[in-house]
């Protein structure tokens, strides 16, 4: 097997400049079981980062590896241009999970996809090519879901087929109306809302689409009730409402098994992808029937609801549910809060930590409190690594840590990987919370 720096060199070679890569010695990941990786030298880590929170019951589960195994050994391929019993009973599944009355699921391969088949859902039942979305928010890398994207940061062209007006987030931390209280924030956002439509739009506006939690935007968490205070001046103008759950989708917010459902919410699209295929190319989007079904040009998905694919997914949402997973990132969630909240007041380089279950964010600044702190965040990301703990990073700066293990996490690897996380974190916070 190559070493890390042929096969960096390799990469280099063929692959482009702009796919971002970890640590300034990438690794690559060859094997792993439960919640442990393995890389191609042969050092084992505790991940903590889920392939970006898609491997979401952990390394070969046998059942899921089994499914797919039995699977592979029948069909792979047909397309859907065939009746797939895999993706029926996937769909039917689903559909009663969402809470979207009399529900259709499209299958996709990516949130990308996802995001543009609700795009064009929505563009098509409202003739309307107008988008509300939130700032920092971030929807895919294609075209039209790179164009809704709030994040200058994942946004590489301003051209998009979409015209797009973006409304205050529900960041608290940063948030100009941070100093409210909650009524107040919510208020003063509801009310952004009600002028950004007045002013940037014709009125006639296709959709809304709102992470639950900002996954990319730094894992920030609007306080509880914000999109659904939202959705009622949307329902006021007909503007449909699409919850983007790529991240925070199958109970990884520990409260509920949406996102969407901490905000009195009632989201006419879901879209979903990464932790339901466990790592499989496995994404969609959920609607009513009559919403789903406004599509009147002929259509197929390739790949998209693949019998390999949704026998696998199949199988991993069996898993979460029999495991009862949802409670188990709840539970885990609170235990690693309790440890890491205190952190705010202990090291200068930690500015806020926030999160719900297992989707906890960890905000790095400089002296001053605020000032965001990249480079803290790039030293903590190495810091971890070196300690055998795998992280991830993002925010509009890049200055917030990432932490989103499998759900299946256990009670000694919480403690492990917490205790790792708050050692490297002192570490960072000797060299730069005094800067």
């Amino acid at each position: 097997m190559s070493s890390h720096a042929e096969l960096l060199a390799r990469h280099r070679r063929v692959l482009p400049n702009w796919m971002a890569l970890y640590y300034g010695e990438p690794i690559a990941l060859v094997d792993g079981e439960g919640r442990h990786v393995v890389d191609a030298e042969g050092n084992r880590y505790l991940d903590f980062f889920a392939g970006i929170l898609t491997t979401m019951t952990g390394y070969n589960v046998p059942e899921v590896v089994e499914a797919i195994r039995e699977q592979a050994g029948r069909m792979i391929h047909t397309s859907t241009l065939y009746l797939v019993e895999p993706m029926i009973e996937l769909a039917e599944r689903i559909a009663e999970l969402s809470g979207i009355p009399d529900a259709k699921v499209f299958f996709a391969t990516s949130g990308s996809e996802a995001n543009e088949a609700a795009l064009l859902l929505a563009a098509t039942a409202r003739r309307s090519n107008q988008v509300l979305a939130l700032r920092n928010s971030y929807h895919g890398r294609s075209f039209a879901t790179m164009g809704i994207t709030g994040n200058r940061g994942w946004s590489a062209s301003s051209l998009s087929p979409f015209n797009v007006s973006y409304v205050h987030n529900g960041d608290t931390f940063r948030s100009p109306f941070r100093d409210r209280d909650t009524k107040g924030f919510i208020d003063a956002i509801v009310e952004d809302l009600r002028h950004v439509i007045a002013t940037t739009t014709t009125g006639d506006v296709a959709c809304m689409i709102a992470e639950p939690i900002q996954g990319v935007g730094g894992f920030t968490v609007p306080p509880d009730g914000l999109l659904g205070a939202l959705q009622e001046v949307c329902d006021e103008h007909g503007i449909l409402w699409i919850t983007d759950e790529v991240q925070t989708g199958w109970g990884r917010t520990g409260e509920n098994f949406w996102g969407y459902q901490a905000h009195g919410l009632a989201p006419d699209m879901l879209t979903f992808a990464k932790g339901l295929g466990n790592g499989l190319a496995m994404a969609g989007v959920i609607a009513g029937a009559e919403l789903m079904d406004s599509i009147s040009a002929n259509s197929i998905s390739t790949f998209g609801g693949n019998p390999l694919v949704c026998a696998g997914s199949l199988a991993n949402l069996s898993y979460l549910l029999d495991h009862d997973l949802q409670a188990n990132a709840l539970r885990q969630g609170r235990t690693m809060r309790a440890a890491l909240d205190p952190l705010v007041d202990e090291l200068a380089v930690v500015g806020d930590v926030r999160g719900k279950g297992l989707m906890i964010g960890i905000e790095l600044v400089e002296a001053d409190g605020s000032t965001p702190d990249a480079p803290a965040a790039a030293a903590a990301l190495e810091a971890c690594k070196q300690r055998g703990l795998l992280i991830g990073k993002g925010g509009l700066y890049g200055n917030c840590l990432r932490v989103a293990p499998p759900l299946s996490l256990t009670d000694a690897e919480c403690a492990e990987g917490t205790a790792l996380l708050i050692d490297a974190l002192r570490e960072v916070d000797a060299t730069h919370g005094a800067r």
